[in-house]
């Protein structure tokens, strides 16, 4: 694991309450309506990569699925998710680790949900990587939602710099084998007052996966 983003990403959240952060919204509605379109199943296995003290954990959950994962590099934002929803933290798998790097079960992921993980990968290796992650646990048929600051977002997050895709662009960051099915913007208004375009991917994995879970 990278230690220095591991410690960047707890000081954010051991210094600012989750309601603070820019990216906080009570409910994340664009997701929840992606995820609810393309996994109708509740035995859909999800992962939230990124998704910390973020609440599409709780709403999944309060929807009745029942196979949600939630991958984080910072172990003090899963911290805070999991006091938020006591009791109901013990439905979840919690993840502690660097989505580039973290051991992750092949083909088993029906949806990989990703809001504002993937623009802060700036390094081509970094991305090429996270792809990796994605072909080798997402199963065929399985889909990949992600959200990134739009060509009008902010060139910065909490002090890093970011990658600003349109829908085209970002799609290309995944290459053959998935395939583009709906995109979407979404202006995001920060508890501050401020806003910021997201644009959003939904793409389907096909071609030669490994096929279901067994």
């Amino acid at each position: 694991m990278d230690t220095g983003k591991r410690e960047h990403w707890d000081r954010v959240y051991e210094s600012k309450k989750a309601t603070e952060v820019s990216w906080y919204r009570s409910h994340l509605d664009v997701s929840l309506d992606l995820v609810a379109r393309v996994a109708p199943d509740r035995k859909s296995a999800i992962i939230d990569v990124g998704g910390g003290a973020a609440t599409l954990v709780d709403d999944l959950l309060g929807r009745g699925y029942e196979d949600v994962t939630v991958l984080d590099i910072s172990a003090s934002a899963l911290d805070v998710a999991r006091a938020r929803l006591g009791d109901a933290a013990t439905r979840v798998k919690w993840l502690s680790g660097d989505v580039t790097t973290v051991e992750l079960p092949e083909a088993w992921y029906d949806v990989w949900h990703d809001r504002a993980v993937f623009h802060f990968l700036t390094e081509s290796a970094q991305r090429s990587a996270y792809v990796r992650q994605v072909r080798r646990s997402v199963r065929e048929g399985g889909h990949v939602i992600v959200g990134t600051f739009g060509p009008e977002g902010p060139l910065q997050c909490s002090g890093l710099d970011v990658v600003r895709y349109d829908a085209d662009s970002l799609h290309e960051q995944f290459g053959a084998g998935f395939e583009l099915v709906e995109r979407k913007e979404e202006v995001h208004q920060t508890p501050l007052g401020r806003q910021q375009q997201f644009v959003w991917c939904v793409c389907r994995r096909v071609g030669h996966g490994s096929g279901t879970r067994g």
